[in-house]
């Protein structure tokens, strides 16, 4: 039986801001496309933190954006193939975002089926790629929960400090409520732990109190991001790390989350081909 190829679809996810969702969505993405894959990235934030830090610095002059592909969605327009999409010099397709995504997810709460647009306008491209990332808004609102309708498996940045680990709860409710009433199938990819400093006493304290606090549950992946001024520079270069700071310590934590989420997706895969057989 041959299965037909479908992307892993997964939604970076956390409703606090600056834990590194933007900078662990492009990172990966581009780890995932240096393995060799198909990727797409989709910017689902209306302050269009991945379309900048990816180089295009003024998205809201960008002609069709996420907002303008909703938008057809919703009032039952076809998507064209490709529209919208636009070419990273380093191997990913992206789908950019701007502020008029703001004014769409106010329309979206009196739309038919609301919770799944993005779902829809993700539907032709689910067989183009290998991996679709979702870079979602620091909120628990109507994108965010159109994100977690779309994907197969959320990974949630945590950044290591007391209080991102406390916010945690509400979001892992989130989550369950979503794969309750839309979204059987989501599953969480992982907690990634990330701005970490190994070399203090509170930093080990937090990763030892986030992997004890739901390590049993759900998975805290092995490698951790380290904190680091090359990283933080990167949204003003429009480049990946890989090509910022290509031997640095966090390019080198990216390479090691691409093999983790790749070995993921690739278990996942067979589970689905041993269920069709």
């Amino acid at each position: 039986m041959k299965i037909s190829k479908k992307a892993t679809t997964i939604a970076i996810v956390n409703q606090k801001g600056g834990t590194g969702k933007t900078t662990t969505c492009e990172n990966l993405g581009i780890g995932l496309a240096m393995e060799g894959k198909k990727v797409l990235l989709v910017d689902a934030d209306p302050q269009g933190s991945l379309t900048i830090s990816m180089g295009w610095q003024q998205p809201d002059e960008l002609p069709t954006t996420l907002s303008t592909l909703m938008a057809k969605t919703m009032n039952d327009q076809s998507i064209l193939p490709g529209e919208g999409i636009l070419h990273h010099t380093e191997g990913v397709d992206l789908i950019p975002a701007n502020i008029e995504l703001a004014g769409l997810e106010v329309s979206l709460v009196n739309t038919m089926n609301r919770e799944k647009m993005l779902k829809q306008v993700l539907e032709g491209a689910k067989h183009e790629y290998d991996f679709i990332l979702l870079d979602c808004t620091p909120s628990l609102g109507m994108l965010t929960v159109n994100a977690l309708a779309a994907a197969d498996t959320t990974l949630i940045p945590v950044q290591a400090q007391y209080l991102s680990a406390k916010g945690l709860e509400q979001l892992l409710q989130t989550v369950q409520k979503v794969r309750r009433q839309i979204n059987p199938k989501l599953k969480i990819e992982g907690i990634l732990l990330t701005m970490t400093d190994s070399r203090t006493n509170y930093g080990q304290q937090i990763d030892n109190l986030i992997r004890g606090a739901y390590g049993s549950k759900i998975k805290v992946f092995d490698q951790t991001i380290p904190r680091s001024v090359r990283a933080a520079e990167i949204s003003a270069v429009g480049k990946s790390i890989f090509q910022h700071d290509p031997k640095g310590k966090v390019a080198e934590a990216y390479r090691s989350l691409t093999k983790e989420v790749m070995a993921n997706a690739e278990r996942q895969l067979k589970r689905v081909v041993e269920r069709g057989r």
